[in-house]
This record gives structure tokens, sequence and C-alpha cells, in this order.
């Protein structure tokens, strides 16, 4: 298991952690409002008892006492014809209008069945309640306390995702400086032995490659230094630049590779990017499409384009990704070779994302059948 599918397994646990506390406090409050509910409507029935009673007991003070006990659930009593004759613990702007009271006692008989009132000579009076507020604030309470937990969570995750941003961009920035730094020397030297081995001897192999590893080279030094800065984007030509990247590759892959550039633009000079970067970025898809193959297929560049955007696809006819690690492979240190780093797609995806304003993702992949990665550009940069 990978540090990446550990740190989201950890996530994962975090999160079922909280929700179970959420979700336990939930039911245990639940089953506290149950209890309290079932003794709201004891006390509403205790309220209707003592007002049957009234009626035909002389025990006033006992009976007043009783009535006067409730102060905190909202009763209604109506008589047979449905007058209202009397109510406790609403709030005046209800208990002072009756069309408030008739809409109050709507909303109370959908909640609870009526206490019915059996009086003397067959009258019937029924007494209409509701939960206290309190029983309704409790009700509510663990929702709230859910909501709070997973929105602690949120914040948390949020902000250590942007302190780990913060941290690794200043590892970008450091290890993009330093090595352009110490390309720097080296590639000065071997710029030098190139121009003697030219003058020596002319029209050998290593006489026309040198030069070329050796600009090359220093490219690779350029493009560490714009890594750590933001780069100057200005319209080029995307073509001239997918046929240079495959025309160099070709001669630094397997054979047995067909590289293609398929141009199905009208020439797309009119998108803003940095060459250097964005050749790089080229290179780095067409490299993983190449060790993807084992040394055999075919890799096509197609270039298309609409009136807002220019889409670069690299396509190749390799092992192909799995589904799960369409966005873990973006990822830094995610590698499926025994050498590799894991740094080549990550930093594609920072050149993209952060410095063309653009978009890098696996467009299709199947196991076995290869794959298509996209970028698009954005003519406006």
């Amino acid at each position: 298991m990978d540090i990446y599918r550990k740190r989201l397994l950890w996530k994962v646990l975090l999160l079922i952690f909280a929700v179970v506390i959420g979700l336990g406090s939930l039911f245990y409050t639940n089953d506290l409002v149950n209890k309290l509910k079932e003794e709201e409507r004891k006390k509403a029935e205790q309220w209707a008892e003592a007002t049957r009673r009234l009626v035909t007991s002389d025990d006033f003070e006992f009976l007043f006492s009783i009535i006067e006990d409730n102060t905190t659930v909202p009763v209604i009593l109506i008589d047979e014809e449905e007058s209202i004759l009397s109510q406790r613990n609403l709030p005046a702007s209800i208990a002072t209008d009756t069309l408030a009271m008739v809409r109050e006692l709507k909303r109370m008989a959908k909640r609870n069945a009526p206490i019915s009132i059996e009086l003397p000579n067959g009258i019937v009076n029924h007494l209409y309640y509701r939960e206290s507020t309190l029983l309704r604030q409790l009700r509510v309470y663990p929702y709230i306390q859910l909501g709070v937990i997973l929105l602690f969570i949120g914040v948390a995750y949020v902000a250590f995702s942007a302190s780990r941003m913060a941290e690794q961009n200043q590892v970008w920035v450091g290890l993009s400086r330093e090595t352009a730094h110490q390309l720097g020397t080296p590639t000065s030297s071997l710029s030098a032995w190139s121009e003697i081995i030219s003058s020596r001897y002319p029209g050998t192999d290593i006489a026309e490659e040198l030069p070329a590893d050796v600009e090359r080279l220093s490219r690779v030094a350029e493009r560490f230094s714009l890594i750590g800065s933001k780069p100057k984007l200005q319209p080029e030509n995307l073509p001239e630049l997918a046929e240079s990247t495959a025309s160099y590759l070709r001669k630094r892959i397997a054979s047995t590779i067909d590289l293609r550039v398929e141009d199905q633009t009208t020439g797309c000079t009119g998108i803003p990017f940095n060459p250097v970067l964005l050749g790089w970025v080229i290179e780095n898809l067409v490299k993983n499409s190449a060790d993807a193959m084992k040394g055999t297929g075919v890799i096509t560049i197609r270039l298309t384009e609409n009136s807002s955007e220019a889409v670069i696809d690299v396509e190749d006819t390799g092992r192909g990704i799995p589904r799960k690690d369409f966005k873990t492979i973006f990822k830094p240190g995610y590698t499926t070779r025994e050498r590799g780093w894991g740094l080549g797609l990550s930093l594609s995806k920072r050149i993209i994302e952060q410095y063309h304003r653009g978009k890098i993702f696996v467009l299709r992949s199947e196991p076995g059948n290869g794959s298509c990665m996209r970028i698009i550009l954005n003519r406006k940069g």
C-alpha cells in the first residue's frame, strides 16, 4: 500500500469515527427525546384529568396546583363544537390571536392524538398539546452536533491540505532552483567540449548529437529555474513545438516505437504558453507511454482546437492505467517503475494547471488497450 492510499485510509477512518460519534449521540438523544415525550404526554393527561375532576370535585386547591404545575407543555382545550375553551403555555402572539390559535390547533392535531376529557351529562372535551420548546430543541441538538463535527473535520482537512500544499511548494521551489544551479557548471563545460569535438571530428555522429544533447541539458536547467518562478506566457506555435519535441524523442526512445504527430489545427498560433515548460510536459507524457509499451507500439501526439482552447492528446497502445489510479498518478511519489521517483506527472500537473491555467487528465484508458492523456490550454491563458 503506497503512502497516498495510507493517507486516504486514515482520512476515511477519521471520518467514520466522527460519523459514529455523531450517530451515537443522535441515537442516544433521540431515545432521551422519546422518553421525555412520553413524560410530556403523561403530564398532558394529568392536566386533562385535573380539568375533568375540577368540574366534579371540591378539592380545587389540589386540582389547580396540578394545572398550574404545567409550565412547559403548550395545550389547548376545546369543547364538542371545537370551540376553544382555554390554553396554556402558548406565546402571547398566538394566545391573543384567534386565527393563530386555530392554526396552532391544527398543527397540534397533526403531531399528537388529542386527549379526551369526559364530563358529566355526556359532555366530552378534547385537550390538544405539542412538545415543549425544550424538547424540540433537544430533538434538533444532535443534528447540529453532527453538523459541527463534520464542519470541524472539513475545516481541519482544508487547513491541513493547504499547509501541506504550501510546504510542498516550498520544497518544489527550493529543489528546482538548486537543481538549476547545480546543472549550470557542468552544462557550460560540456558546451565547450562539444565545440571542440565538433571542430576536430566534423561529420561524425557524436559531433552532430552532442550539441543537441548539450542544448537539451541547458533546456532542462532552464525548466527547473522556471519552476521556482512564474513563467512568462505568450502566443507560440503549438504544432511546431509538438513536432520539435517528437523529433528529439524519436532518437531517444526504442526504434520499434512509432511516434507520430497529428496536427488537426489550422496553425494554432494564438495559444499563450511557455514552450520550455509545455515541451517538458509533452516529453514526460511520451516517455511514460514508451515505458508502458515495453519498447514496441504507437504513440500519437494529436493536436485539435476550437474557438476557446487548444487540446493536446498523447495516446499510446501500452498496458493502460486502472481507473482507480486516474487521479493518483498525478500525486508526487506515485510510480510503477522500480527506479522511478514519481515526479514527472506531478510536475506536469503543476505546470499545466498552476502556470498555464489549463487542465491535464486521463481522457480514457483500459488495462491492456492503451491510454490517452489530455491537455487543455485556454486561448486567454
